[in-house]
């Protein structure tokens, strides 16, 4: 005989993200100025919440959209964040957008990835760095994980001159989201990452590389000297797609006249 467990109530889910915040009922109802009473009710199903009043929690537990979808949901209320494929007529505008951020970022790499760090978009100089170092073409195939392709051992790992400290980045900070978003495909994706040379398999000690200004890429560049960069991450802040604003623009500058004048062809 099999068992069915139950499916989370609304208050299950307020408390779980709750929880992951670090907050207490009363630290969640000064925040969202409600009464810590109410927030209890809605915690143990003694009250129903409006959806006013979930999506106001919500907010301040910045709950990321596809699980504000969940919550409405389990309150009995239907979805409020649509989830639209980037090819359709309304988000023309953002491929626009993301077009344009790619290409004024040229000579330098810029990528574009989903929630999973599957390339979404990528400018010309991205595409040529990886195409020119990755040993297993497979690794280029879609769905193309860029994680994946800069750790995997015949991906861009056998190039990276500092593999176990910007393995260590890599690693933390996928823990980090998947512990956010409690995301299973992400934790699978960081323990499938763990088995790869070089990259950490346990917990991450930045004690080598604390007080740096940021953990560099440095890359092999042949007989020449090797390309250093930084990069920076931004998201769309209005978003109110969960597809939107699951999107991240990743873009990677260099560290260094070297690596500047190299990518420039100079």
């Amino acid at each position: 005989m099999s068992v069915t467990a139950p499916a989370a109530t609304v208050g299950d889910l307020l408390r779980d993200w709750r929880q992951r915040r670090r907050l207490s009922q009363l630290d969640l109802a000064v925040d969202a100025e409600v009464s810590a009473r109410h927030v209890s009710f809605v915690e143990t199903g003694r009250s129903r919440p409006s959806r006013e009043l979930l999506l106001h929690l919500a907010e301040h537990l910045e709950v990321p959209l596809r699980d504000r979808n969940t919550m409405l949901l389990a309150a009995g209320y239907a979805p409020l964040y649509a989830q639209r494929s980037l090819e359709t007529d309304e988000l023309r505008p953002v491929r626009d957008a993301l077009d344009k951020i790619l290409a004024g970022h040229a000579p330098f790499p810029a990528v574009v990835v989903d929630r999973r760090w599957d390339l979404v978009a990528a400018n010309d100089a991205a595409m040529n760095l990886m195409g020119a170092r990755v040993r297993n073409p497979q690794l280029l195939e879609a769905p193309l994980n860029t994680l994946r392709v800069s750790l995997h051992p015949d991906g861009l790992a056998p190039d990276i001159v500092n593999l176990p400290q910007y393995a260590a980045h890599l690693v933390a900070r996928l823990d980090r989201q998947a512990a956010a978003a409690q995301d299973n495909e992400l934790r699978a994706l960081s323990r499938e990452l763990r088995t790869y040379p070089d990259v950490p398999s346990g917990v991450i000690d930045h004690a080598d590389i604390v007080g740096r200004l940021f953990v560099p890429l440095i890359l092999r560049n042949g007989d020449d000297e090797p390309l250093t960069f930084f990069s920076t991450i931004a998201t769309f802040g209005t978003a109110l797609d969960v597809t939107v604003a699951e999107l991240a623009i990743e873009q990677f500058f260099p560290a260094d006249a070297v690596t500047t004048n190299a990518l420039r062809g100079k």
